[in-house]
């Protein structure tokens, strides 16, 4: 009888990443669940999965992408667990609210540690294994801010479109050894990371973007509750996309997600902005321009 196929999670403490870890385990695979706290993580995936406590199909790993060390040792305990894993879902995420200016670039920083560097040191720490076993599929979770900029999340945006170029890069690199990549957008899912419990929120509703910031919290929510969807059905469009045997893919997961791919492939980017500012609520171009008072003498040189 053959060993089940061998999976590592990233983020499967929560969110998108338990319910992947579930489903993925209920289906027979091997889960490798990685976390920051997989002590209580992994208590909460047994209870959902019904798994016992040495099960050898759900092995816990602690995770912290913003530690190279924690990288580089999760990375070891992942290969003596499983070996070279048949799979890598980089899906661990977290997500900030606000304008460029409001947002401190301690946060830009944990922002590409959590969604690239991370993501990248593991990868090369567990490629070697996986080049040598000559197959494996690696999965990168991004979002609608990774298919295009969007205000107010730009942090999160800028990491997720890193993301994307990263990946479409790997694909050709290890394509050759066996290997495939997938990037999934994901849609709107229930979880906490499109609630305030997720989200480090930055925004200023009394400064210079206060306009933009009440007008896309209101149509934001009022968005959430209309599109948003239980995480089981991303987990079911990931464990479709770990049977793919391409180079490459590229699929949305979720109807918002699929629309905006679609959108961005046919519209061009300045209709494309203004589909995005008139949806958000965002005033058009210069609608916030305070001119400052210039004086008699360039109030001459204005009406010359």
């Amino acid at each position: 009888m053959s060993e089940p196929r061998s999976v590592v999670i990233t983020g499967a403490s929560r969110g998108l990443g338990f319910a992947s870890a579930t489903l993925l385990y209920k289906q027979g695979w091997r889960v490798v669940a990685a976390m920051r706290s997989p002590d209580t993580g992994l208590e909460a995936l047994r209870a959902a999965t019904g798994a016992a406590r040495h099960d050898p199909r759900l092995i816990g790993v602690r995770l912290d992408l913003v530690d190279s060390a924690s990288v580089a040792v999760a990375a070891k305990d992942i290969e003596e667990a499983v070996g070279a894993p048949h799979a890598l879902v980089h899906n661990a995420g977290i997500a900030a609210a606000g304008c460029v200016e409001e947002v401190p670039m301690d946060v830009w920083e944990q922002m590409f540690a959590t969604h690239l560097f991370g993501p990248v040191a593991l990868t090369k720490a567990l490629l070697p294994s996986m080049r040598a076993a000559g197959r494996g599929r690696i999965v990168v979770v991004s979002s609608q801010g990774g298919v295009r900029g969007m205000p107010a999340i730009a942090a999160y945006s800028a990491a997720k479109g890193a993301v994307e170029r990263w990946a479409e890069s790997l694909a050709g690199e290890v394509a050759p050894f066996g290997m495939g990549v997938t990037i999934l957008v994901a849609g709107t899912f229930d979880t906490d990371i499109i609630t305030d419990a997720g989200t480090a929120d930055y925004r200023d509703f009394d400064g210079p973007y206060a306009t933009h910031n009440a007008r896309i919290d209101r149509r934001g929510r009022a968005a959430t509750r209309l599109l948003a969807r239980p995480p089981e059905r991303f987990a079911r469009g990931l464990a479709k996309a770990l049977e793919e045997r391409v180079p490459f893919a590229r699929h949305a997961v979720g109807l918002d997600s699929r629309t905006l791919l679609v959108a961005n492939r046919v519209l061009p980017a300045r209709l494309m902005h203004q589909v995005a500012r008139l949806a958000m609520g965002i005033p058009r171009q210069g609608a916030l321009r305070r001119i400052p008072d210039s004086g008699p003498s360039r109030e001459r040189e204005n009406h010359g």
